[in-house]
C-alpha cells in the first residue's frame, strides 16, 4: 500500500518561504529527525504529569504515544498534532486519588474522554459556533486561568520539601529561556529538570533503589478504572472532572485555528474530528492506567520554527512515545526525580497555564471596562484559587467545578439582564 505522503522537492531541503504541508514529508531521515524532536519537545511536560498525580509515567506515555496514532487515522492524516498529558487533569486527580483511590481518578479521566467524542460527533454535524457563544473568551480564558491557579498549593507543597533544589531548578528553567536560540529555548523545562535533578543528585536526594530491579523490556502497569455500579460512591468525582472538558475544547479548538492558520484554512473542517480522536484517547488511557490527553502547543512551536506540517513526523513522535513506554527502566528512572525538582517546575509551569488564559484574554482584545466582564474573570478566579468547595451528599464540587459553571453562568445571566434592561453598555 502507497504511502499518503508526497515528497518536498527533493526531500533534503525546505526553502525559504516554503511550508511543508500535512501531506507532505521530507527524506525519512530528516523525518525521523524531525519526529524524533517532536518527541523531545513533549516530553518534559507530558512526562510531568504521572509525576505530579502519582501515575505510572510509562503508561502515560505508552498512551500519548497511541493516542497521537489515534489521532492522526482519525483525522485522516489532515491534522499534525502530538496528544500529550493535558495538566488541566492534575487538580482533579490529585483530589480523586486522595479521596476515593486510583481507580476513581481513572473513571473521572474516562468519562471526561467521552464527554469531549460525544462534543466532537456534534462539532462535526453542526460547527462550532454554539461553542463559541457558551464560552466567549473571557469565559475559556477565566476557565484556563483558574485551572492553573488553582494548583499553587500543589507546588509550594513540593518546593517547601527541598527549598534549595527547587530554587536551582526554577532558575535553570527562566534563564535557559533567554540563554538559549531555537528548539533549546523550547526546551526550558526538560533543561530545568536536568540542572535540578543534578542539584538533587549531588545533595543524596535521588534513590535509585527501583531502578536496578526495572526490566529494560516490558508492558507498562495497566490499571482498570473503578466500576460505578459497582461502587456508586465512584460518581462524587464527576463534578471536579467534567469541567476539564470545557478545557480541552478550547485547547483542541485553538490548536486547529493555529495549525489553519499556518498551513490552509481547509483544516478547520476537521475540528469535530480532531474533538472525537482526543476524547476517544482520553477514553482509551483512562481505561488502563494513563493519564487523559490533549493536543499540545510545544509541538506548534517546533512546527513554527521548522516550517515543516509533515504529519509523517507525528507518525514517528507516535511510534517513539509507544517503544518509550514499554521501558519499565525508563519509567522508573523518571520515577526517582524527586520533589524539589517538582517544585521547581511546577512553580513555573501552574503559573504558565494561569497566563496562558490571561493571554486569551489578551488576544481576544477582552475589554474589561465592561461589568459582564469585570465580575465574570473576577469571580471565578477568586472561586478557582481559594478552592471553594460544596458538596451535596456524595457529590463534592471543587473550586474548578464552582470556578467554570460561576463563568458560564455569570457571563450569560449578565448578558442577558443587560441586553433587557439595557444596561450592557
Amino acid at each position: 500500500m502507497a504511502l499518503p505522503w508526497t515528497l518536498h522537492g527533493d526531500g533534503k531541503t525546505v526553502g525559504v518561504g516554503d511550508v511543508v504541508g500535512p501531506g507532505e514529508r521530507l527524506n525519512w531521515p530528516l523525518t525521523i529527525g524531525i519526529g524524533a524532536q517532536h518527541v523531545v519537545a513533549m516530553f518534559g511536560a507530558t512526562f510531568l504529569v504521572p509525576l505530579l498525580t502519582g501515575f505510572p509515567p510509562s503508561t502515560t506515555l505508552f498512551f500519548s504515544g497511541v493516542g497521537t496514532l489515534l489521532f492522526l487515522i482519525i483525522t485522516k492524516n489532515k491534522l499534525p498534532s502530538y496528544l500529550g498529558s493535558s495538566f488541566a487533569f492534575i487538580a482533579p486527580i490529585t483530589a480523586a486519588v486522595t479521596t476515593a483511590g486510583m481507580g476513581s481518578a481513572l473513571f473521572g479521566i474516562l468519562a471526561v474522554g467521552a464527554l469531549l467524542a460525544i462534543i466532537g460527533v456534534v462539532v462535526q454535524v453542526t460547527g462550532t459556533g454554539w461553542i463559541d457563544a457558551l464560552m466567549p473568551p473571557v469565559v475559556s480564558g477565566a476557565i484556563v486561568a483558574l485551572i492553573g491557579f488553582n494548583l499553587a498549593p500543589v507546588a509550594k507543597a513540593n518546593f517547601a520539601l527541598a527549598p534549595l533544589t527547587a530554587v536551582i531548578t526554577l532558575a535553570a528553567v527562566i534563564l535557559s529561556t533567554v540563554l538559549f536560540r531555537g528548539i533549546l529555548g523550547r526546551l526550558s523545562i526538560v533543561i530545568g529538570v536536568a540542572v535540578g535533578y543534578l542539584a538533587a543528585l549531588l545533595s543524596g536526594q535521588v534513590d535509585f533503589s527501583k531502578v536496578n530491579d526495572a526490566a529494560w523490556i516490558g508492558l507498562p502497569p495497566f490499571t482498570l478504572p473503578t466500576n460505578p455500579f459497582e461502587n456508586a460512591a465512584v460518581l462524587g468525582v464527576l463534578p471536579a472532572f467534567l469541567p476539564v472538558v470545557l478545557v480541552l475544547v478550547a485547547e483542541n479548538v485553538g490548536h486547529i485555528r493555529g495549525v489553519a492558520q499556518m498551513t490552509d484554512a481547509k483544516v478547520n473542517r476537521f475540528t469535530g474530528r480532531a474533538l472525537m480522536a482526543d476524547g476517544l484517547a482520553t477514553m482509551l488511557a483512562g481505561f488502563s492506567g494513563g493519564s487523559g490527553t490533549t493536543t499540545y502547543g510545544e509541538n506548534i512551536g517546533v512546527m513554527a520554527a521548522t516550517r515543516i506540517y509533515s504529519t509523517a513526523a507525528y507518525w514517528v513522535a507516535g511510534l517513539v512515545a509507544v517503544l518509550l513506554g514499554l521501558s519499565p527502566k525508563i519509567g522508573a528512572v523518571i520515577n526517582t526525580i524527586p520533589a524539589g525538582v517538582l517544585g521547581g517546575v511546577t512553580t513555573a509551569l501552574y503559573g504558565l497555564i494561569g497566563i496562558i488564559g490571561v493571554k486569551i484574554w489578551l488576544d481576544n482584545k477582552v475589554d474589561f471596562s465592561r461589568p459582564v466582564n469585570q465580575f465574570t474573570a473576577a469571580t471565578a478566579l477568586i472561586i478557582g484559587i481559594a478552592d471553594y468547595t460544596f458538596t451535596a451528599g456524595s457529590l463534592s464540587f471543587n473550586g474548578i467545578a464552582l470556578g467554570t459553571v460561576a463563568a458560564i453562568v455569570i457571563y450569560h445571566t449578565m448578558t442577558v439582564i443587560g441586553r433587557l434592561r439595557r444596561t450592557d453598555r
